[in-house]
């Protein structure tokens, strides 16, 4: 008698947790290093977003008004305070433009400048904290506790209290050029991140951008046949093209409107996954 209580107990509780939910707010992760953490300058066109795009910070930042932990408009920078624009504030900006009204889009951006994509791998992560010798790079992980993966994964979990995660998205792949094990070390980390936050695949899916591309005498360029192998080891990724996008003197940041352009494709990928999934409104 008294385990059926209890039964009856857990169940009435995650009922009321599932009821919590908003199956309209639709939660994006974002990771990566520098292009994804927001390299590009943020333009006049850029500082105010729609109401219906949420960030939720890994951290305070009083000089934009941002609050870590809480929903509030995606106005840049959405990773660290002191950065630019990211592929993720186009993705964010062209998916409310193209969703219904009653859809909100949020995103969590957790993103490193010059990281491994080993970073984020919980078994091992440790091992590469220290890719830079620099105070800089060890200060970017610090803002994050010392450990970017556990933040992400924290912010999710809050994050799952108020809507449905739909998608991961990657742009990383610059200090790992050449490395032909980066898709499996991508891999680990996708399915670190299902498991961790009780997620399916065929659910969220794996939106991964180019580099700069060969196009644009990128610099690490020759990542891109690399990161365009990962469907191959992850068959619920889906590559995003940097071709013709725009960049930065040092040909390994996009400026803004490349950043522009790119986060549109994430967008515009997204936008089909969801109409394949039939998603009503597309």
């Amino acid at each position: 008698m008294r385990n059926s209580f209890i039964l009856l107990l857990i169940l009435f509780f995650t009922s009321l947790s599932s009821l919590a939910q908003d199956a309209n707010f639709h939660i994006y992760l974002c990771f990566g290093q520098s292009n994804m953490e927001g390299s590009a300058p943020v333009e006049e066109q850029d500082k105010v977003a729609d109401p219906r795009f949420q960030v939720m910070r890994a951290m305070d930042c009083p000089d934009i008004k941002g609050k870590k932990e809480s929903w509030q408009t995606a106005n840049p920078p959405l990773s660290q305070c002191w950065q630019g624009l990211s592929p993720a504030d186009y993705f964010g900006r062209t998916m409310v433009e193209n969703l219904p009204e009653h859809i909100k889009i949020g995103v969590i951006n957790v993103a490193i400048g010059g990281c491994d994509i080993r970073l984020f791998d919980r078994a091992q992560y440790q091992q590469f904290t220290d890719t830079y010798p620099e105070a800089w790079f060890g200060e970017k992980i610090e803002v994050f506790g010392g450990n970017p993966y556990e933040r992400l994964i924290q912010l999710a979990k809050m994050a799952q209290k108020d809507g449905l995660i739909k998608g991961v998205l990657l742009h990383q792949g610059e200090t790992n050029t050449g490395d032909v094990q980066w898709p499996q070390y991508v891999k680990t980390v996708y399915d670190n991140m299902l498991e961790d936050l009780a997620l399916k695949a065929s659910e969220v899916p794996l939106l991964a951008g180019e580099v700069v591309h060969a196009d644009q005498n990128g610099q690490c360029a020759a990542m891109n046949p690399i990161i365009n192998q990962l469907p191959e080891t992850i068959p619920t990724a889906h590559v995003i093209s940097s071709s013709g996008c725009t960049v930065q003197e040092d040909l390994v940041h996009f400026d803004s409107e490349g950043v522009r352009t790119l986060g549109k494709r994430y967008a515009r990928k997204m936008l089909g996954i969801l109409k394949e999934q039939g998603f009503k409104g597309l």
